[in-house]
């Protein structure tokens, strides 16, 4: 009798050991056994970021250092890029099952048919041109000047500042007069070197605590004051297939997110401890110990509003983003008329 049962408790190990296996390899749930020998379930998580970390992430820091990703049985391993990815394409080669981006570059992915879907939005900050106040006063200033944007020299850059310019009443401002200037993400340095003298897109939240941190002589123009569509947001997204395949543990992540922006706003000072205790400013690598203080404590508070409560996006939000992108021709007509903001975005699990 009891070679019978240890007979079955080996072939239960052998195929709960085989399950496992399997489940991890196309990175869904796998049954582990904690300290006392309980079965528990831990879903895996890849998550591209869309920059270095930094305050901008601050819900997905508190989710980990204050135990919430593992209250609901979550691990979520937060991967940084080491240069410009395109995070679909990381997705669909198995490096990742998530990512971050804006809802800019997901609508232009989307308009280039590769299968991408949004699926919550977890901040929402003011953001647009940033420029050299010694050299512009107001919007239509800036015509001829040259930008800074990490995707120079295509059109995304003066796409932007020109619809800027025009909505200041400068009609006659040609795209081809505009200098470009590729600094990467380094915006506050590129106008601090005289590389540029204006740029975009930047984050108010960000860039500007920065610049001003370096005793900088900047401006400031919002987008959703001049005619751009307002994306300085961050979002979540993957592709359909994997969304269909993790609904519940990205339903598990959306919930996670959601508790820790309650820690931001409820306890703003735990979450900033969380925070500095992750990246002190002694580990930042600065000569200027002083000025990096000032610019993480400037920057996070700068952030800590911009979490918002309501995760879910609108349809016609898209569909005024994807007009916005044919009139400055950074997307064909006939690619936008069959571009449905309900096949890239959801807003399912989003509540």
């Amino acid at each position: 009798m009891k070679g019978l049962l240890y007979f079955v408790l080996f072939f239960l190990q052998l195929l709960c050991s085989t399950h496992c296996a399997v489940a991890e390899e196309i990175g869904k749930s796998c049954a582990a056994t904690d300290s006392n020998g309980t079965a528990s379930n831990v879903d895996k998580i890849r998550l591209g970021l869309e920059w270095f970390m930094n305050p901008d992430h601050l819900p997905l820091i508190v989710a980990q250092d204050h135990g919430i990703f593992a209250s609901l049985g979550l691990e979520v391993e937060l991967v940084e890029p080491t240069d410009h990815w395109e995070a679909v394409d990381e997705i669909l080669e198995g490096r990742l099952d998530i990512a971050v981006t804006e809802p800019l570059h997901l609508a232009h992915e989307a308009a280039d048919g590769k299968p991408v879907l949004g699926f919550m939005r977890f901040l929402h900050t003011d953001g647009g041109v940033m420029y050299n106040a010694d050299k512009v006063k107001r919007p239509s200033d800036m015509c001829g000047k040259t930008i800074s944007y990490p995707g120079s020299p295509g059109p995304g850059g003066p796409a932007i500042v020109n619809t800027m310019v025009e909505a200041d009443g400068k009609l006659d401002c040609p795209l081809d007069s505009y200098g470009k200037y590729n600094g990467g993400f380094y915006h506050t340095n590129a106008i601090k070197d005289g590389n540029a003298d204006l740029a975009t897109l930047i984050f108010w939240n960000f860039e500007i605590p920065e610049a001003q941190a370096n005793n900088l002589n900047v401006g400031f123009f919002s987008l959703k004051e001049w005619g751009v569509p307002d994306f300085c947001q961050l979002i979540f997204m993957t592709t359909p297939d994997l969304f269909r395949a993790r609904q519940q543990a990205l339903r598990k992540l959306v919930l996670a997110m959601r508790k820790a922006i309650a820690v931001i706003h409820q306890t703003p000072d735990l979450a900033k401890d969380y925070y500095r205790k992750r990246f002190p400013v002694e580990a930042l690598g600065s000569s200027d110990g002083h000025t990096a203080k000032a610019v993480q404590e400037a920057t996070l508070t700068a952030t800590l509003p911009a979490f918002p409560n309501d995760f879910m996006m609108a349809n016609d939000y898209y569909k005024h983003l994807m007009r916005w992108l044919v009139d400055t021709n950074q997307v064909d007509q006939d690619s936008a008329i069959q571009t449905d903001p309900k096949d890239y975005w959801t807003n399912d699990i989003a509540w």
